[in-house]
């Protein structure tokens, strides 16, 4: 392929790197206190915050470092978490935006890091840990469009762009043996997808793809086999090789074959660089300083020992003068001949390639050959901006297909209230009497579509990592994302839209011409997507999604203030009256209502006076009540209605939509600023948090040490876990219970109709005291097999036998056992010592006095190394000390039968490792049985475990029985089988996957399940279940300790779960400032914007609209809400719901009562703030006070968590909610709605806001105002008050001047009650019986709560044929 490129005259370049005097400063502490909604009201903590942003701390991450990777090489990075091996990776690939300062000489070649940065980004890049991809995207989509956006312009003759992207994919996908997952979405926790190792490896390929000359591996093999980790190096090697690529990979668990493969290592320890050389020469460096490696440990693991006090074997005869400090180890490797030779190197390296003018030509000629024809050749990107829009809106359609239900759902919401508001609606008369209700109607149609918007917020959050890793990558520029989602979401908002305006406009038959129908689709859908862009650049503009839902909730009720159909421009108080130039739904809704009554010209509905006693009246003694009516005239026409009531004019409707395109692309353009400059997001805290403690002068321990971006604190003490090696409770009297599992197969249905067989004929036992490992290559069933056996599965069919002791399993079986999952799901606002204390507290009996179980807690502290972080806040832990949580929880239960683990090493490094697994032998010595599967285990690790069930894909047993010494029983069988003798200094984990072909791309041509199935070990382990079984059923059956589900009662659940999420609550102030401050400035927001409204009749619709819109923000409010109570009921669903830890009903309780305080006092503040500001009587504060600051969040509490609770994201809990939130009660007078009434009746809000504005305006008289006065001519001869008496008498009203014999001025009413009555069916009467309808209703909702989770979240299955099986 070398020669190739030559002979096609494509030029190819390198890039090395080098480092002198780095010194690396950070911001902030390594640990501080878990912020508060206490400490963030505290005036002196917020001083105190001010002070630290002026003059934050800054610390050292890295300082000394010096070093050269040339091209072609391979550089090991390796140190304990914590060291600094992250921030050295980064450094090395340019990502140092997030560091304080970078000081000392980087080069890269002759390149500084600005130019790397502003140029040559692309060609050096950082692959970090984590997993983060678009879920529904399947494997090929991913790899496919990481290609794309790399592909260069310079390639072979005949090659082209698709050809070239066609061959890439299919050699990352067969060196990474995806094949079988090509078509296969990729998934994430919510999502089905490929497994965790195959999701490894697309992150990989991805990586590759891009193809950098300088890349950083960050613990990529975490999650991987070791097989498969092996294959994935060797592919960097060969590419190294081959490409002349500088590359650097940080490991963790590193076997020695790994090691192998590298150059140089560098050891770093606690910031320092004490090692920086030839990998071959690193071991016998450590041992000549004086440390000395155990019996068959790995170099890798070695050199991490001797930077870890716990860890580090000295040499006896040396021991007195050994550096032991990073300092001591720094300072003695700067001295050695490794440490002299290191410093020459990085002088040739200056003095070759550093300053010559002449290899930056040459290398910047070769990039430029690589750029599109139309890219420019300054910047990063290879491909120009079009390609990248073109290839970012497939990947956009891609996704979309993917997750085609969201789509379906939005276009089903639409079609829903497009049937339901114009059935409302039907028919509206073109007479005055369908004016009101018209405006109704049209701003309903703009609203809608505004509200529905803001459901994006959440899925905007959940993509922004994967934009910031590609713009790192540059793949391509952050804002084209934001364009290409815009460009494609055009066409779904023109089809959805034009949906629904077909739908709605000639259900409510609005003026039927085709312009007039066009230019109403036309501004709906044009606001819909100008909307669209607001709440999206609301998203792009903040770092947190709360911060951003909180935004878009006020300014949702800007929106519906200042439209101008809730209050016309002209009743706005002047201070405000601008806020309405910026409110694009104003124009819109002027467009539509001029495009609406332009035309009309409505016949008048109420004429006066008429009635008894003017039968014989002329016309001309008559006028129509409707604003625009002119005496004598029995219509009124449309254009005279709309200037008279809103200062509308139909000569502005295409400026106006000209002004709402602006708007448009305003936000557009805003949105696009946003995303390129803003892509960053609020990630995870790098500093270990400590809960709020009075008194607290220091934080933590004092050995807390965190890198920037992830890691965790040092091992504890191994004297710790000595202290509390015997576990009392495990100790056995007795014959042990064995847990046994017999011919165990495992069937899931897939699509197609076919079946897919997971396990196959898997037979085994884990004894009380030996500790069973679970091994085999990545999808080979091991986790699958962990949950059949766990009695985790809900899907598919298992069969064959588990047993205990030969016998059914106890009732509570998963209740004496113990399972920890490989994902540490906590609730991460709690410390270490309250996740375990609840476990505990939950899961044994409530009768056990709280002294002892505190005292088994601080036990379980002990026995996991975690005294020190006790009071640590879980979700601020590194990956080490999750997972001794995770374990710590699961004993705090007292396991009797058994722990499950699943992969409690994966993403530790080998010292972390190491004492996890030293840790669960000390437990299994104490007599407990424990099965774990684990990955990429060392060889002195390895020799921890007692017994090994190997499997291979398809779920099939290779090896099941003892490990022996030196694994030499499990090593016996496979060599007397066919394969070959392992070596002395091999790991004979690695080995037994070689040999059965594990790993993606290897094989065998051995048959080992075939083999294992005739060997006498299988039918040795047929004997040995015969015998377990026979024996154990000649004794008692394994009683059921729990006479029922759980171990506690339900009110004990309740109130501890209450306690629980308060307290999480509080430790969440972002969550409950957000809302906090959506009341406070709701409440002044409609407060002063209906100030002191006046008693005329536009001043009593401003009171009522005041209600009206003081009721809307519950939206905003409930899908904040929705989005905690969905991310506590995750917790629950991924790991305390098989723990059987608690009823659901009690998670459910508690999120109610815990909601509904909060809730109340919020409301109780924006009463504060709207209720006098807005003019209300005092004397009648009480009543409103209860309907609206008690019973209100009573009601939107409720309602917003039983939508909640039958969607499975927020997304859709959103959209649901913004679907059902009824605005039949204002926008259709109750005398229009024929046969719609019973939806009146139904909707909770029609006695809402009956309570509230009966009581708030009920007995007043109103004033109307000059321009609501109706002229009216009398007869001659008689008075004002003559000619209308017969008339008022029945009809009510009254005369501004009676004793007038022309002009007379007519109020069409006299008081409140009557405009109310008429208007809007609203009594004052009735405000009592609202309140018990209201209480009523809340209690419907918090049973359709418990009905709908159960439903949806709880019940597996189909629901009909369960019913169809009972009818």
């Amino acid at each position: 392929m070398r020669c190739r490129r030559g002979e096609e005259s494509i030029k190819a370049r390198e890039l090395g790197v080098m480092f002198n005097d780095l010194r690396v400063v950070g911001i902030g502490a390594r640990a501080s206190l878990q912020p508060t909604v206490g400490s963030m009201l505290n005036p002196s903590v917020a001083l105190k915050n001010i002070t630290t942003m002026r003059n934050p701390p800054i610390r050292d991450i890295l300082s000394g470092f010096e070093g050269v990777v040339m091209p072609g090489e391979m550089l090991l990075v390796l140190g304990r978490p914590g060291s600094g091996c992250s921030t050295f990776l980064k450094v090395l690939s340019n990502q140092t935006s997030e560091y304080h300062a970078v000081e000392g000489d980087v080069w890269y070649d002759s390149f500084t890091p600005e130019e790397i940065a502003k140029q040559y980004r692309g060609d050096v890049i950082y692959c970090p840990e984590d997993d983060v991809h678009f879920p529904t995207l399947t494997v090929e989509q991913t790899l496919s469009f990481a290609i794309k956006t790399r592909t260069p312009h310079a390639r072979f003759s005949d090659q082209s762009r698709d050809q070239f992207n066609r061959d890439v994919v299919d050699i990352l996908i067969r060196i990474f043996g995806l094949h079988h997952a090509r078509n296969t979405v990729v998934g994430n926790a919510a999502i089905r997808g490929v497994s965790g190792g195959e999701k490894k490896r697309v992150s990989i390929a991805e990586a590759l793809s891009c193809r950098s000359l300088i890349s950083s591996w960050d613990n990529s093999t975490r999650g991987l086999d070791s097989s498969t980790a092996l294959e994935f190096i060797q592919a960097l090697r060969i590419g190294t090789d081959i490409g002349r690529i500088t590359t650097a990979v940080s490991l963790y668990q590193a076997g020695e074959q790994l090691y192998n493969l590298f150059d140089k290592v560098c050891v770093i320890s606690e910031g320092r660089m004490v090692y920086f050389g030839p990998a071959k020469e690193a071991r016998q460096y450590f041992m000549d300083m004086g440390y000395e490696p155990y019996h068959r440990q790995t170099t890798s693991d070695f050199l991490v020992s001797v930077t870890d006090p716990n860890a580090r074997n000295f040499r006896a005869e040396v021991e007195g003068s050994i550096p032991r400090t990073a300092e001591e180890m720094a300072t003695y490797f700067l001295a050695s001949p490794l440490g002299r030779a290191n410093r020459q190197s990085v002088d040739n390296y200056r003095n070759l390639y550093v300053g010559k003018p002449e290899r930056k030509e040459a290398y910047s000629l070769s990039a430029e050959l690589e750029h599109a024809r139309h890219a420019p050749k300054g910047n990063s990107y290879t491909i120009s901006i079009p390609m990248q829009v073109r290839a970012v809106m497939v990947r956009r359609v891609q996704i979309i297909k993917g997750d085609i239900t969201s789509q379906v759902v939005q276009l089903v919401a639409q079609i829903f209230q497009a049937i339901v508001m114009g059935t409302v609606f039907y028919h509206l008369p073109d007479a005055t009497s369908g004016y009101f209700s018209r405006g109704g109607i049209l701003f309903f149609a703009l609203f809608f579509g505004a509200l529905s918007a803001m459901a994006e917020i959440p899925a905007l959050y959940a993509q922004r990592p994967i934009v910031l890793r590609h713009h790192k990558a540059a793949m391509y520029y952050p804002f084209i994302e934001s364009l290409a989602h815009t460009v494609v979401d055009i066409p779904i908002t023109f089809v959805i839209q034009g949906v629904f305006s077909v739908l709605l406009y000639f259900l409510v038959d609005l003026q039927r011409t085709v312009s007039q129908f066009f230019i109403f689709f036309l501004v709906v859908f044009t606001m819909t997507t100008a909307m669209k862009g607001f709440f999206r650049l609301v998203a792009a503009a903040f770092k947190e999604e709360s911060s951003a839902t909180s935004v878009a909730g006020i300014g949702v009720l800007v929106f519906a203030l200042y439209t101008g159909y809730t209050i016309p421009r002209l009743s706005i108080p002047g201070a405000l009256r601008w806020i309405t130039y910026l409110n694009p739904l104003g124009f819109g809704f002027e467009s539509l209502m001029m495009n609406e009554f332009h035309t009309l010209n409505g016949t008048c509905s109420t004429l006066v006076p008429q009635g008894p006693g003017y039968e014989n009246i002329s016309l001309a003694n008559q006028v129509c009540t409707t604003v625009g009516a002119q005496p004598g005239m029995a219509t009124v026409e449309g254009n005279a209605f709309a200037y008279l009531s809103y200062d509308y004019e139909y000569s502005d409707l295409w400026r106006n939509y000209g002004i709402i395109c602006a708007f448009g692309v305003g936000f557009l353009l805003m949105l696009l600023f946003a995303t390129e400059f803003n892509t960053g997001s609020a990630f995870d805290s790098a500093v270990t948090l400590f809960k709020q403690s009075k008194g607290a002068r220091s934080v933590g321990p004092v050995n807390v040490r965190r890198d920037e971006e992830k890691g965790g604190p040092s091992a504890p003490n191994e004297n710790t876990r000595k202290q509390s090696k015997v576990f009392d409770e495990k100790k056995k009297h007795g014959p042990p219970d064995v847990f046994t599992w017999h011919h165990v197969q495992y069937v899931v249905p897939i699509s197609g109709g076919s079946e897919r067989m997971l396990l196959d004929n898997v037979s085994g036992y884990v004894a009380p005291g030996k500790l069973t490992a679970l091994m085999g290559e990545s999808g080979a069933g091991k986790t699958t097999l962990l949950n059949v056996l766990a009695q985790r599965v809900d899907v598919g069919v298992v069969s064959g036998d588990r047993f205990i002791n030969g016998q059914p399993l106890p009732s509570d079986f998963q209740a004496q056992t113990g399972y920890c999952q490989q994902m540490d799901t906590h609730l991460p606002q709690a410390t270490v010592r309250e996740t375990i204390l609840a476990s505990a507290h939950l899961r044994q009996s409530e009768f056990v006095p709280m002294e002892e179980i505190q005292a088994h807690v601080d036990k379980c502290l002990q026995m996991c190394g975690l005294e020190a972080y006790a009071d640590a806040v879980v979700g601020s832990l590194g990956v080490e000390h999750k997972k001794r949580t995770t374990i710590a929880v699961e004993l705090a239960a007292k396991p009797k039968l058994l722990l499950f683990l699943d992969e409690p090493t994966s993403g530790l490094d080998s010292q972390s490792a190491w004492a996890i697994i030293t840790f669960l032998r000390e437990l299994a010595d104490s007599g407990q049985a424990i099965l774990c599967t684990i990955h990429q285990p060392s060889g002195e690790l390895f020799q921890l475990f007692d017994k090994l069930l190997l499997l291979r894909k398809g779920g099939q047993t290779v090896y099941f029985g003892d490990i022996g010494d030196k694994s030499s029983t499990m090593l016996k069988y496979f060599e007397r089988n066919g394969a070959p003798p392992c070596d002395e200094d091999a790991n004979p984990a690695e080995y037994m996957l070689d040999v059965i072909g594990a790993g993606a791309t290897a094989n065998t041509s051995v048959d080992w399940h075939n083999v294992w199935r005739i060997s006498p070990e299988a039918a040795v382990l047929e004997d040995e279940l015969g015998r377990i079984h026979a024996e154990g059923r000649s004794r008692p059956v394994v009683q059921t300790e729990l006479r029922t589900q759980f171990a506690t009662s339900w009110r004990h659940q309740t109130i501890a779960l209450t306690q629980r999420n308060f307290q999480a609550y509080w430790r969440n102030p972002t969550y409950l400032i957000a809302k906090l401050v959506l009341n406070i400035a709701g409440g002044l927001l409609i407060g002063f914007t209906f100030f002191k409204t006046k008693d005329s009749l536009q001043g009593t619709q401003n009171k009522l609209f005041a209600i009206f819109l003081a009721t809307i923000l519950c939206v905003p409010l409930s899908q904040q809400m929705q989005t905690v109570y969905i991310d506590i009921r995750s917790i629950y669903e991924v790991r305390e719901r098989q723990s059987r830890m608690y009823k659901w009903t009690a998670l459910v309780t508690s999120q109610i009562l815990v909601e509904i305080p909060w809730n109340i006092f919020c409301s109780s503040i924006f009463f504060m703030c709207w209720y006098w500001t807005a003019g209300f009587d005092t004397d009648r504060a009480g009543y409103t006070y209860l309907m609206y600051g008690v019973i209100f969040p009573l009601y939107y509490t409720t309602i917003a968590l039983a939508i909640a609770s039958m969607a499975p994201t927020a997304f859709i809990a959103s959209l649901l909610f913004s679907t059902l939130f009824s605005f039949v009660v204002i926008l259709q007078p109750f005398s229009q709605l024929g046969w719609w009434r019973w939806m009146y009746r139904v909707s909770p809000f029609t006695y809402l806001v009956e309570g509230l504005f009966g009581q708030a305006v009920s007995g007043q008289a109103i004033v109307c105002a000059s321009t609501e006065l109706v002229p009216i001519v009398p007869p001659t001869g008689l008075t004002c008050a003559d000619y209308m008496d017969p008339f008022m008498s029945y009809a009510g009203g009254y005369l501004a001047n009676p004793n007038a014999t022309s002009n007379c001025l007519y109020c069409p009413f006299q008081t409140t009650d009557q405009y109310m009555l008429i208007g809007f069916n609203i009594q004052y009467s009735h405000r009592w019986r609202d309140v018990g309808i209201m209480l009523g209703v809340t209690l419907f909702n918090v049973a359709a709560i418990f009905a709908l989770t159960y439903i949806f979240r709880i019940r597996k299955g189909n629901l009909l044929p369960s019913l169809t099986r009972k009818l």
